[in-house]
């Protein structure tokens, strides 16, 4: 009976897998904390690697087989993949425990009757028999992939923020691993910038031939944006992430650097940015530095940076090329884009007037927006034009931002109605 029976439970099972992929995801989450951690981008790589496991096995299971060498070897390259994401290996080994244990209690708790003791018991035999090659694999791609990204620190780093920017981390615990194995430190507060070749600087079949200049044109616009990202590194305050003496940690927080296709991205300390704009116009690019904490929030950043690149119109740039967190908040709320948030536009654009003391600075602001001029704007609150003009230049000071250029007067208005003082 065991054959038959095994085929047909396995038949039943693969004519609707989810439900079971799904229990055997579930208890993996509850039972092991990197996994509970996850977030949804990573939920469906999970779910389609428990899927094959949970089909091989029953395969093998009906037809008295063992795992082969191509299984093994695509084992090999699920650690190998662990590796570069910083999940911790012990962490995926009892994954797999946990899963195996859960499929058993599945099938002896839905099979009764159907299922013979020993049935069950060859299933049993097949994960004891296969765990100690599985672990091996799995522990060899994982080492051997570690050891290449420690190997080549530079490359490492550059893998590292890209995993960081685009979300494939599997919790805070699985960062701190990484960068404890790289020696370094991510900085807290950041500031992320997102930078591009300016459209309008010198003509673009140039190319960087050393020092100052336009790097853009006769070479790929990839390799562009990576030589970009080390020359604005270079130009800011704090050098680049180097490696401490052997165990030591990191005094001081990592610059790190990589190319998203034609833009080059930096994570860096947020005190660090002062050099940004003078850099980027010295290399003719521009772009939008964005701050925030802790680094789970680096993948919205980016996109919010990124975003802001692609719909900010020309004179939203002024005489400076860089975009800050005021304009990203904007131009993410003039989009419509999905995460848009009113009150974060409110408080990015007018910030220190928000306080209750600088409510003067405030009224001076509606009455310039209102007006149009500081000389009206001086009659409709009684002052004398100097003061009014003396408090323009306080707003410009607190905020970054000056109500005389149409860009920031755009996001003044947008921003005083958002936080509750509409005009008048």
């Amino acid at each position: 009976m065991g054959h038959e029976a095994r085929g047909r439970v396995r038949r039943e099972v693969m004519a609707d897998p989810g439900p079971l992929v799904e229990a055997l995801v579930g208890a993996v989450r509850s039972q092991v904390p990197a996994y509970r951690a996850l977030d949804g981008s990573r939920l469906p790589e999970v779910r389609a690697i428990a899927a094959w496991v949970l089909a091989r096995s029953l395969e093998l299971w009906v037809d008295g087989g063992c795992f082969t060498t191509a299984d093994l070897a695509r084992f090999r390259g699920i650690g190998a993949a662990r590796a570069a994401d910083g999940r911790p290996l012990p962490a995926v080994l009892r994954a797999y425990r946990v899963a195996a244990t859960a499929l058993l209690e599945h099938l002896s708790a839905r099979t009764a009757g159907l299922l013979e003791p020993d049935d069950v018991f060859a299933l049993a035999r097949l994960w004891l028999t296969a765990l100690d090659s599985l672990s091996e694999s799995l522990y060899a791609g994982y080492t051997a992939a570690a050891e290449r990204l420690s190997g080549d620190r530079n490359r490492a780093l550059r893998d590292l923020l890209d995993d960081l920017v685009t979300g494939r981390h599997a919790s805070a615990g699985a960062v701190a691993d990484r960068t404890a194995r790289l020696g370094v430190r991510l900085p807290d507060p950041y500031r992320l910038l997102v930078a591009e070749p300016d459209p309008g600087g010198p003509d673009p079949g140039g190319s960087r031939t050393g020092g100052p200049g336009p790097v853009r044109g006769a070479v790929a616009p990839e390799a562009a944006a990576a030589a970009a990202a080390a020359a604005l590194a270079d130009a800011i305050t704090v050098a680049p992430a180097e490696a401490p003496a052997a165990g030591q940690t990191p005094d001081a927080c990592s610059v790190l650097v990589t190319a998203r296709g034609p833009r080059a991205v930096l994570l860096l300390p947020a005190e660090a940015a002062g050099a940004l704009p003078d850099a980027l116009a010295a290399l003719h690019w521009r772009g939008c530095a964005v701050t925030g904490e802790p680094a789970e929030g680096i993948p919205a950043a980016y996109r919010l940076a990124a975003d802001a690149l692609d719909t900010a119109p020309a004179h939203a740039y002024g005489a400076t090329p860089l975009l800050g967190d005021a304009d990203a908040h904007v131009l993410a709320l003039l989009a419509a884009r999905p995460g848009a948030a009113p009150d974060r536009v409110a408080r990015a654009v007018l910030g220190p007037l928000l306080r209750p003391d600088r409510r003067h600075l405030a009224e001076a602001l509606d009455a310039y927006l209102d007006t149009g001029s500081a000389t009206a704007a001086a009659e409709a609150l009684h002052l004398h034009p100097q003061t009014l003009r003396y408090r323009l230049r306080r707003i410009r000071e607190l905020t970054g931002r000056d109500p005389r250029r149409p860009w920031h007067r755009l996001t003044f208005d947008i921003a005083r109605n958002l936080a509750g003082r509409p005009p008048g």
